[in-house]
């Protein structure tokens, strides 16, 4: 008896190239797996595009927002014919006609320490792409918590960063981000965030096919006005409010 996850002849054909890369098994390990996307903006659009096309079987986005003018230097999954539209559902429909092939759950809502177990229920990974540090905070607890992989992106300006978290394994974000910056308004170039985001789509799909290396535990820092990459490894704090205690005493 074939497999729920068993690869169509269309399937076969539209991952032809990635097949190529980490075969059949890795693709169907995608066609079965669930991410959460965190926000639905400028580091959302880029990963919710990309692992969309590589076959990612089950999107769920998250965000409580409306498409504004000054959302679209960066946020391409929105045109400027979805000013005023609701973020979710002007993404779901680019992502549906991107590939019918996967589900999208797509929901219009803010993201809080109540909420998320229910928004981000069943996710084999979760993915963040806000721009609030105390919502990240939210969702790297909720990763420790429940012991969910969690993939980290930030931007400002033409800089940004990018980290893995595994709970229990790595440090997470609360290990060395004690007092969170706020911005009024944070600027960022769009190619900023498009970049931050295909780093964040690219560990993703690793994560799942176990294809490559995952730079767990290490923050990737991108300084697009020099052109400069860092890769820095990040120890964890046992002191550490969120993951300090060991995994047995959860």
């Amino acid at each position: 008896m074939s497999s729920d996850f068993e690869l169509s002849d269309n399937e076969r054909e539209r991952y032809l190239r990635q097949i190529l890369i980490f075969g059949s098994e890795g693709q169907e390990s995608l066609k079965k797996s669930h991410v959460f996307i965190a926000g639905c903006g400028g580091l959302g659009s880029p990963i919710a595009l990309y692992l969309a096309a590589a076959g990612v079987g089950t999107l769920t986005i998250v965000d409580q927002d409306v498409v504004v003018l000054s959302n679209l230097n960066r946020q391409l999954l929105h045109w400027s014919d979805d000013i005023g539209r609701v973020k979710v559902s002007s993404g779901e429909e680019k992502l549906r006609s991107l590939n019918p092939e996967i589900s999208i759950r797509a929901t219009h809502a803010s993201i809080t320490s109540e909420s998320v177990p229910v928004l981000a229920k069943d996710a084999d990974i979760i993915v963040d792409a806000v721009d609030s540090m105390e919502t990240r905070m939210i969702l790297n607890s909720y990763s420790v918590r429940y012991k969910i992989p969690f993939v980290h992106g930030a931007v400002h300006g033409l800089k940004g960063q990018m980290m893995v978290v595994i709970p229990y394994s790595t440090a997470c974000l609360r290990c060395f981000i004690h007092h969170p910056l706020r911005y009024p308004v944070v600027p960022v170039l769009g190619v900023t965030a498009g970049i931050i985001g295909l780093m964040e789509a690219n560990e993703v799909i690793k994560i799942i096919t176990g294809f490559g290396t995952v730079p767990a535990g290490r923050l990737i820092l991108w300084d697009g006005e020099h052109a400069r990459l860092e890769n820095l490894q990040v120890r964890r704090d046992p002191l550490c409010p969120v993951c300090g205690r060991s995994e047995s005493s959860e």
